[in-house]
This record gives C-alpha cells, structure tokens and sequence, in this order.
C-alpha cells in the first residue's frame, strides 16, 4: 500500500542516511522500523511525543537578538563514498528530487523493456 509521509527534514535525512549505509531501500528501512515500533507496543504515551526543535543560531546586533537560521545539525558531510569523495548534506527537498529522478529513469527502462518485447 502507497503512504504519504511529512517527516521533518533531519529525521528524513537520517533514515535515508542509515538505509545507504545499510544497503536498504528507504522503504524497506521504514517499514522494518515500523514493525519494530508496533512489535514492542507503546507503554508510555510520552514517547509519542517529537522531539525538542533544533537549536537555532542567534546573532546578536545593537541589544537586540535576531534569529538568523537554524544552527546545523551536522556540520560533517552525511557519507563518504569509496572513491574518497563526500555526499553534502542535502535538504528534504533536494533528495525529494533526486528519489523522484531515479523513479522516472526506472520507469522509463522498464518502459524501453516492454516495447522490446
């Protein structure tokens, strides 16, 4: 079944980056950590309760404070690929792109697959 999902941008970012290092499709790391979730039961309903925000960066200017963005959740690249070169850190909506290209050039393969046939 086909679900849609609004996940905060960090907790995106740290599935898809656990699914690489796995070697695991986001789907299939989602749905493992959902059976997990539900096996286990929830017992205090506290723990349904998302996290505390981000911390966010304060610039102070003349006695006021001004809010200039939010701080870094990691200041380090997510992955280092084998050759040596580093995956930056990418926005929801950036992988968002990404995954839906990658679903678009399958497509079409399987597309060019039948038309052979």
């Amino acid at each position: 079944m086909r679900t849609t999902l609004d996940l905060p941008d960090e907790t995106f970012r740290q599935l898809k980056a656990q699914a690489a290092l796995n070697g695991m499709k986001l789907k299939e790391l989602v749905t493992q950590l959902i059976q997990r979730g539900l096996a286990a039961g929830v017992t205090d309903p506290k723990s349904l309760q998302p996290p505390d925000p981000p911390p966010i960066a304060i610039k102070r200017v003349a006695g006021t404070s001004i809010v200039t963005d939010k701080a870094p959740a990691y200041p380090i690249p997510i992955a280092r690929e084998a050759d040596g070169s580093v995956t930056p850190y990418l926005t929801n909506a950036q992988l968002h792109d990404i995954l839906n290209e990658q679903d678009l050039a399958q497509y079409q393969r399987v597309l060019k697959g039948q038309g052979g046939q």
